[in-house]
């Protein structure tokens, strides 16, 4: 294994708002040199306040306007199933922040089926044929350049929740998830190996209510417990968080050139 997979680093800002503005000049900047040349970068979606925060900063950006948006594939680690239109909806919020305020192709948009289209068991499993059609001779799902994943104070990642079966998953990239632990009960989800395929994964957490969560995460809890501990990207992994999530945090684990 890569020994950078076993490297965490943590990213420091005082407010939420500082570090949306952090995370999304720090996006840019890879987006650009993935682009630059030509090459594709897909890149994954989290809901979440903090999600749309990042995404709107990125909208806002100077720097925005000089990505080339038809190089780049817009999936999400979760939905709730629900309908389009809904508030609830990881899509949506994405689309309100960023994706309507760029010129992306519809096409490079891949969201998860709604329950007018389709069952949550079929949802799934389109989503992952969808994966598939972007895949590699290594595996039927794109390698994302950046995959953002929010935290719950649960250590909750995508849709995989503490000690439930879906975050020990390993044959599937995509599942239903039924009775969730946090409304809506229904949602769609990637697997761990879907998200640990990533070449960055960026978890983006703020309040005094993830301190916990992101110390256990930090400190090697079980990811079967702690979902966010077994989040890791294939070149880095990195806590973006603020000063209140940062709380537990040894001071020797914050990365302040980042």
């Amino acid at each position: 294994m890569d020994a950078t997979r076993t490297i965490k680093t943590v990213v420091v800002e005082p407010t939420p708002a500082a570090l949306a503005e952090r995370v999304a000049d720090r996006f840019l900047t890879r987006v650009r040199a993935r682009t630059r040349d030509g090459r594709t970068a897909h890149v994954c979606l989290t809901g979440g306040s903090m999600g749309g925060a990042v995404l709107s900063a990125v909208a806002a950006h100077p720097r925005a306007a000089k990505i080339d948006w038809s190089l780049v594939h817009f999936w999400w680690g979760d939905e709730r199933f629900v309908e389009k239109d809904d508030a609830d909806r990881n899509s949506l919020q994405s689309r309100r922040a960023l994706l309507d305020r760029i010129p992306v192709p519809a096409e490079n948009v891949h969201e998860v089926a709604t329950p007018a289209e389709m069952s949550l068991d079929e949802a799934a499993e389109a989503y992952a044929a969808e994966l598939a059609r972007y895949g590699t001779d290594e595996r039927p799902w794109p390698s994302f350049a950046v995959c953002f994943l929010g935290v719950g104070p649960d250590g909750h990642i995508a849709s995989l929740f503490p000690d439930r079966p879906e975050v020990t998953v390993t044959d599937a990239a995509v599942l239903p998830v039924r009775d969730s632990p946090k409304p809506p009960p229904e949602r769609v989800t990637l697997t761990r190996p879907v998200i640990n395929a990533s070449k960055r994964v960026w978890l983006v957490l703020t309040g005094a209510d993830k301190a916990s969560a992101l110390g256990l995460a930090l400190a090697g809890a079980s990811y079967a417990s702690v979902p966010a501990a077994g989040a890791k990207g294939r070149r880095r992994t990195v806590f973006f968080v603020d000063e209140a999530a940062a709380a537990e945090v040894s001071p020797e684990l914050i990365d302040r050139d980042y």
